[in-house]
């Protein structure tokens, strides 16, 4: 497949339209960087999606966080079913940089442990980028951080096609060198084995299994695709790609030649520490560094190899790193910032914290000066590479508007839907006429957000309605991820008549329900009161067609001027449409899986799946089908992100493994013990008959001569 081809129930309506009209002339005109500037509820990320399919180019959309990114990548899965819709985040579950505490004399040994599923997803996003046109990814910040050199992976990549001889013993090296396991038995991510004339490999980056047919001279006569757990076959091939298995490794070419760059620099770099009076640091540095060079000469890898990757990659000092942007084909993909007034805030910001932390590592003799140059992008390297950008948001910042060529307003929605009504009201009285409100919304089943500024009046705020009868819970920055979302999911269920919270609440989130915003002290002054920051909160209300906002102030600040201002214009603009058009403003309706991150709380989550492994394991069914099945279960559950659950799934296999793994292993003999006895017959009765097809040649040359 070459070409995007959009799937949607749904044609371009309101200003979408004209959106991506302008938006894909601008790209082929040569515009670096424009600005979509899309009103809440306008279908930014449906316009986004349409500008990939006029565009027909490889994309990169930039997400903030992984909850948006998660959400993001439902949604263009569903958008673009037939293309390369990949996910690049973070594939730490648990991440602690390595770090020195000078003041308290403390080092932090890198700690972290791989989510194997968001790993999977990150090779698959690169062999996509690598193979096919067609390729959509979603990624977060992590994609500016450093990688492998494109060419040197491209290198390592083993190539296999049906007809080719092969050297089986070269193979299976290139494959470790790649970072494979040859395994014997069970065949998990990134394994392979060779038995009874085919090679089995797991890749790292599909779900499913390769199995490479050879004849006696090992020249491959199919590859055929396996389902991994049932072993249906799915496809055959002629010819398959394999992937390394990691996403920064070097040649070892490349290896031999850097080794002489580093020993030069640590020998000069130990020069300097001892002249400073630093022999401890010295000597510290000296063991570690030669500790990691012969592991590098004997295996092609070490722990915390990025540290070299300026040498191995041969780049000059303060050089950037490679990252995922140099996966792209250069100058012909479109970069996506979505929410683009978070998202480059922290993209700048990731290079300073990185700078520091490895400054004080090679300060104090834990890290070579060349350390520091395995770093995230500055922003002015990422715009360099990202080439042509569409910034995204409904409030876009200064920097969007000022590098922008061009700007372009979606502000009609294809629902109708007016931006909300906005009344100012005295901040005395304001709890009493909050309740008041409130319980209008309760009986209509309507919900309500309230805005504060510190944590203090979210909590006594909650206290008082629950006191005057409402259902409520708060939100600040010390309840985690997923209470959040439990909360959120139960305000959409009615389980809440009232969400209170503070910055939290703006950026990310659709709640039809929601009728009613309340802001309280709308007239303080800073961040959480711009005008950027009050239209975030004001359009939490502008997908109800009954939508209004409350500002408790004293007086009007700019701010408040300047948000009203720009939401009565916004208003008037819809108004007009709606009436040329005749169009009657409706409600957006959405299930709620459509909108939060997780279909069910976390602990709802975890009992459906304790629940659903107990059947599988009180079932009267042999232990292999049994593993097979919550294997099955697993891999369902990370196709739809649900990591958690995925990892219950795996944790419990591991766990009935270890509990029966004698009985495993006994069956794993015997199976092995099987196919060697199938193997051994097999050649056997292929000797005989070569013995035979010889005889009956032989006695056709005597008949001839008699």
């Amino acid at each position: 497949m070459s070409n995007f081809f959009l799937h949607s129930k749904f044609d371009p309506a309101g200003d979408q339209p004209a959106a991506i009209k302008k938006l894909s002339e601008n790209y082929h005109s040569g515009m670096k960087d424009q600005t979509l500037l899309g009103v809440t509820g306008s279908g930014k990320t449906f316009t986004m999606a349409g500008v990939i399919q006029s565009l027909q180019v490889p994309t990169l959309i930039l997400s903030p966080n992984k909850t948006l990114a998660a959400q993001l990548f439902r949604e263009f899965k569903d958008f673009f079913p037939e293309n390369a819709v990949e996910y690049f985040v973070s594939n730490f579950s648990y991440y602690q940089p390595e770090a020195y505490l000078p003041q308290k004399n403390v080092y932090i040994e890198k700690e972290s442990r791989i989510n194997d599923e968001l790993d999977r997803m990150r090779i698959s996003a690169v062999a996509s980028l690598l193979e096919r046109k067609d390729t959509i990814v979603i990624a977060s910040v992590s994609c500016i951080y450093g990688m492998g050199a494109p060419a040197d992976y491209k290198e390592l990549i083993l190539l296999l096609k049906v007809g080719m001889i092969i050297d089986l013993k070269k193979i299976t090296q290139h494959l470790v060198r790649i970072f494979y396991e040859e395994r014997d038995f069970t065949l998990e991510r990134a394994c392979f084995r060779y038995y009874n004339d085919h090679l089995d490999i797991h890749s790292s980056y599909s779900k499913d299994l390769l199995r490479i047919g050879l004849d006696l001279d090992f020249c491959i006569t199919s590859i055929t695709k396996l389902q991994y757990i049932t072993g249906t076959i799915l496809e055959n091939l002629d010819r398959t790609l394999i992937y390394p298995a990691r996403l920064f490794l070097t040649t070892d070419d490349k290896i031999a030649s850097s080794i002489e760059n580093i020993e030069l620099e640590l020998i000069d770099r130990l020069q300097e520490l001892r002249a400073e009076g630093k022999g401890d640091e010295a000597g510290r540095l000296e063991a570690r560094v030669k500790y990691d060079i012969d592991m590098m000469l004997s295996v092609g890898y070490c722990n915390g190899i990025e540290n070299y990757s300026r040498h191995l990659s041969f780049r000059k000092p303060g050089e950037r790193s490679f990252t995922l942007l140099d996966y792209f084909p250069k100058g012909d993909y479109l970069t996506i910032i979505d929410e683009s007034h978070i998202a480059i805030p922290q993209v700048s910001s990731m290079y300073n914290g990185n700078l520091s932390r490895r400054t004080t590592l090679v300060s104090h003799g834990f890290r070579l000066p060349s350390a520091i140059d395995h770093r995230p992008l500055k922003v002015e390297e990422f715009f360099d590479i990202a080439d042509k950008v569409l910034f995204v948001s409904a409030t876009p910042a200064d920097f969007e508007i000022q590098k922008s060529e061009d700007v372009i307003e979606q502000i009609i929605r294809p629902t109708g839907l007016l931006d909300p009504n906005i009344e100012v009201r005295p901040s005395e009285g304001q709890i009493l006429d909050i309740i008041k409100e409130a319980e209008l919304r309760r009986e209509k089943n309507e919900r309500v957000i309230i805005t504060t500024i510190t944590k203090r009046m979210a909590e006594n705020l909650t206290e008082h309605l629950i006191e005057a009868g409402l259902l409520v819970s708060y939100i600040h920055s010390d309840v985690d991820t997923i209470k959040r979302t439990e909360i959120l999911r139960d305000l959409r269920l009615g389980k809440y008549d009232v969400i209170v919270g503070i910055n939290l609440l703006r950026e990310g989130i659709d709640l039809p329900e929601v009728s009613l915003v309340c802001i309280l002290d709308a007239d303080k002054v800073g961040f959480l009161r711009s005008t950027r920051s009050l239209i975030q909160i004001i359009g939490r209300s502008a997908r109800n067609s009954e939508g209004l906002v409350l500002m408790y102030a004293d007086k009007i600040t700019p701010a408040m001027k300047e948000a009203m201002r720009e939401t009565s214009r916004r208003r008037k603009l819809q108004h007009a449409y709606n009436v040329e058009h005749n169009i009657t403003p409706q409600t957006i309706k959405k299930d709620i899986t459509e909108i939060l991150e997780r279909k069910y709380s976390a602990d709802d989550a975890k009992k459906t799946t304790r629940s659903e492994l107990k059947d599988i394991l009180q079932s009267k069914k042999t232990n292999s089908k049994k593993i097979k099945e919550m294997a099955l279960l697993m891999d369902e559950y990370s196709e739809k992100l649900l990591f958690v659950e995925a990892g219950i799934c795996r944790d419990e296999i591991v766990k009935f493994k270890k509990e029966n793994a004698k009985e495993i292993e006994k069956i794993a003999k015997a199976t092995a013990k099987a196919i060697k006895e199938t193997e051994k017959i097999a050649k056997e009765k292929l000797k005989a008959l070569k013995q035979d097809e010889k005889t009956a040649k032989a006695k056709e040359k005597t008949k001839k001569l008699l």
